[in-house]
Protein backbone atom coordinates (compact mmCIF):
# COMPACT_ATOMS: atom_id res chain seq x y z
CA UNK A 1 0.00 0.00 0.00
CA UNK A 2 1.31 3.39 -0.63
CA UNK A 3 1.18 6.55 1.51
CA UNK A 4 -0.10 9.96 -0.35
CA UNK A 5 2.11 12.30 0.17
CA UNK A 6 0.82 16.02 0.80
CA UNK A 7 2.09 18.95 -0.63
CA UNK A 8 2.66 21.98 2.09
CA UNK A 9 1.12 24.65 0.30
CA UNK A 10 2.12 27.61 2.48
CA UNK A 11 3.87 30.76 0.87
CA UNK A 12 7.68 30.89 1.87
CA UNK A 13 9.19 33.91 3.56
CA UNK A 14 10.89 34.92 0.32
CA UNK A 15 7.79 34.56 -1.79
CA UNK A 16 5.90 37.55 1.09
CA UNK A 17 8.74 39.66 0.86
CA UNK A 18 8.69 40.22 -2.71
CA UNK A 19 4.55 40.91 -2.25
CA UNK A 20 5.55 43.51 0.06
CA UNK A 21 8.58 45.26 -1.82
CA UNK A 22 6.36 45.25 -4.59
CA UNK A 23 3.34 46.78 -2.50
CA UNK A 24 5.60 49.22 -1.23
CA UNK A 25 6.84 50.78 -4.84
CA UNK A 26 2.96 50.63 -6.03
CA UNK A 27 2.56 52.76 -2.89
CA UNK A 28 5.59 54.85 -3.10
CA UNK A 29 4.48 55.88 -6.95
CA UNK A 30 0.78 56.60 -6.11
CA UNK A 31 1.31 59.09 -3.36
CA UNK A 32 2.90 61.60 -5.32
CA UNK A 33 0.49 61.94 -7.89
CA UNK A 34 -2.76 61.79 -5.27
CA UNK A 35 -1.17 64.75 -3.51
CA UNK A 36 -1.10 66.61 -7.07
CA UNK A 37 -4.48 65.75 -7.48
CA UNK A 38 -5.68 67.23 -4.06
CA UNK A 39 -3.45 70.19 -5.14
CA UNK A 40 -4.82 70.49 -8.18
CA UNK A 41 -8.03 70.56 -6.78
CA UNK A 42 -7.53 72.95 -4.08
CA UNK A 43 -5.70 75.62 -6.76
CA UNK A 44 -9.45 75.03 -8.77
CA UNK A 45 -11.34 75.67 -5.71
CA UNK A 46 -9.93 78.69 -4.42
CA UNK A 47 -10.28 80.08 -8.33
CA UNK A 48 -13.67 79.53 -8.14
CA UNK A 49 -14.01 81.51 -5.19
CA UNK A 50 -12.31 84.05 -6.40
CA UNK A 51 -14.38 84.10 -9.26
CA UNK A 52 -17.50 84.37 -7.34
CA UNK A 53 -16.13 86.77 -5.20
CA UNK A 54 -15.37 89.14 -8.46
CA UNK A 55 -18.91 88.75 -9.69
CA UNK A 56 -20.06 89.40 -6.37
CA UNK A 57 -18.49 92.11 -6.23
CA UNK A 58 -19.47 93.68 -9.20
CA UNK A 59 -22.85 93.36 -8.31
CA UNK A 60 -22.07 95.51 -5.23
CA UNK A 61 -20.80 98.03 -7.17
CA UNK A 62 -23.19 98.43 -9.87
CA UNK A 63 -25.98 98.19 -6.90
CA UNK A 64 -24.36 100.55 -4.40
CA UNK A 65 -22.40 102.68 -6.90
CA UNK A 66 -18.82 103.30 -6.22
CA UNK A 67 -15.80 102.07 -8.03
CA UNK A 68 -14.26 99.26 -4.51
CA UNK A 69 -15.72 97.22 -2.17
CA UNK A 70 -13.96 95.37 0.21
CA UNK A 71 -14.67 91.61 1.25
CA UNK A 72 -16.41 93.00 4.21
CA UNK A 73 -18.67 94.61 2.24
CA UNK A 74 -19.19 92.31 -0.41
CA UNK A 75 -19.55 89.29 2.48
CA UNK A 76 -21.55 90.09 5.67
CA UNK A 77 -22.98 87.21 7.19
CA UNK A 78 -25.34 89.71 9.65
CA UNK A 79 -26.35 91.87 6.64
CA UNK A 80 -30.23 90.92 5.29
CA UNK A 81 -28.26 92.10 1.55
CA UNK A 82 -25.22 90.35 1.59
CA UNK A 83 -24.29 89.59 -2.07
CA UNK A 84 -21.95 86.19 -1.25
CA UNK A 85 -22.10 84.02 1.62
CA UNK A 86 -18.96 83.84 4.13
CA UNK A 87 -16.36 81.85 2.00
CA UNK A 88 -14.75 79.12 3.78
CA UNK A 89 -10.98 78.44 3.18
CA UNK A 90 -9.77 75.59 1.18
CA UNK A 91 -5.99 75.12 2.91
CA UNK A 92 -5.49 78.27 4.91
CA UNK A 93 -5.74 80.97 2.44
CA UNK A 94 -7.52 84.29 3.70
CA UNK A 95 -9.84 86.18 1.36
CA UNK A 96 -10.47 88.96 4.08
CA UNK A 97 -8.06 91.72 2.26
CA UNK A 98 -9.21 91.32 -0.97
CA UNK A 99 -10.73 94.72 -2.54
CA UNK A 100 -12.34 94.39 -5.82
CA UNK A 101 -12.82 97.17 -8.50
CA UNK A 102 -14.28 97.52 -11.69
CA UNK A 103 -11.71 95.32 -13.49
CA UNK A 104 -8.59 93.84 -11.87
CA UNK A 105 -7.09 90.74 -10.20
CA UNK A 106 -7.90 89.10 -7.18
CA UNK A 107 -4.70 87.09 -5.87
CA UNK A 108 -4.86 84.37 -2.76
CA UNK A 109 -2.32 81.95 -1.68
CA UNK A 110 -3.13 78.52 -1.55
CA UNK A 111 -0.52 76.00 -0.42
CA UNK A 112 2.42 77.96 -1.43
CA UNK A 113 1.09 78.98 -4.75
CA UNK A 114 -0.86 82.16 -5.99
CA UNK A 115 -3.75 81.42 -7.69
CA UNK A 116 -4.71 84.95 -9.73
CA UNK A 117 -8.28 85.56 -10.69
CA UNK A 118 -8.69 88.47 -13.56
CA UNK A 119 -11.94 90.29 -14.25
Amino acid sequence: MKKIRQKNSAFTLVEIMIVVVIIGLLASMAVPAFQKVRSDAQQKAALNNLRQLAAAGQQYLLDQGVTTANYTSIVDPTATTAYLRTIKPIAGESYTGLVVGTSGNLTVSVGGVTVTYTY
